[in-house]
């Protein structure tokens, strides 16, 4: 009797981890730590894969990216081409990344990469998105991703997208990290518009703007 009392708790364990394994497979969950090269930041990040999403953890700040659907309208309706294409036909065929686009007939050239991983400049952050908490629906960002006004993001006008930024307000010290995902400011004077989410973190929310200083944060892949 003592030997088959053993097997029934065995069994019983065996089932429960393939059927973990099972749900974990169907969800398309991976989870892969990397870390962050010698830089600006250093820490270690994980990258978790869902069905229909992706979440990035980098050090204490977490974002989840999600793919818009193609109904969305842009948060920035007022980019009119992406490297010689509708804004949309160029979010469908990748053509995002650092791809020369217009704005109001203005053409801005991205840096690349490599340019940007040594990016690094003091000027006047704004924050946007205020229209997207009064609109149904949701919106796009200059690289096909869902905008998330209380998140942490950011628009920037010659960063490659997406990319991760850190942001230190000058006049209180607070910093944090950013996913650039979208174009803009396109205001003279500013360097970069952050969420809602991110400048309520800088505690400039109220002010409208502040005296931040960008750093590009280097991923190691």
């Amino acid at each position: 009797m003592g030997p088959r009392r053993l097997r029934m708790p065995i069994l019983a364990g065996l089932m429960v981890f393939v059927s973990i394994g099972i749900f974990l497979v169907s969800c398309g969950v991976v989870r892969t730590t990397y870390r962050l090269t010698k830089g600006t930041v250093v820490t270690a990040y994980k990258v978790t894969k869902f069905a229909g999403s992706t979440v990035y953890t980098v050090g204490d700040f977490t974002f989840d990216v999600v793919t818009a659907p193609f109904s969305w309208p842009l948060v920035r309706d007022e980019i009119e081409t992406i490297d010689g294409l509708s804004p949309k036909e160029a979010i469908a065929q990748g053509r995002v990344k650092d791809s020369p686009y217009v704005v109001r007939g203005k053409r801005y050239v991205p840096m690349s990469m490599a340019q940007a991983q040594t990016y690094r400049e003091k000027g006047t952050a704004s924050w946007y998105g205020l229209e997207t908490y009064r609109q149904k629906g949701g919106h796009m960002t200059a690289n096909g991703e869902a905008f998330n006004p209380d998140g942490l993001s950011a628009a920037h006008k010659h960063l490659p997208l997406p990319i991760f930024v850190r942001v230190t307000n000058l006049s209180n010290r607070r910093s944090i990290i950013v996913r650039v995902n979208d174009r803009g400011p396109f205001i003279e004077g500013r360097i970069i518009d952050l969420s809602a989410g991110a400048a309520k973190k800088l505690g400039f929310y109220n002010r409208g703007t502040a005296r931040v200083l960008v750093e590009t944060v280097q991923l190691e892949s």
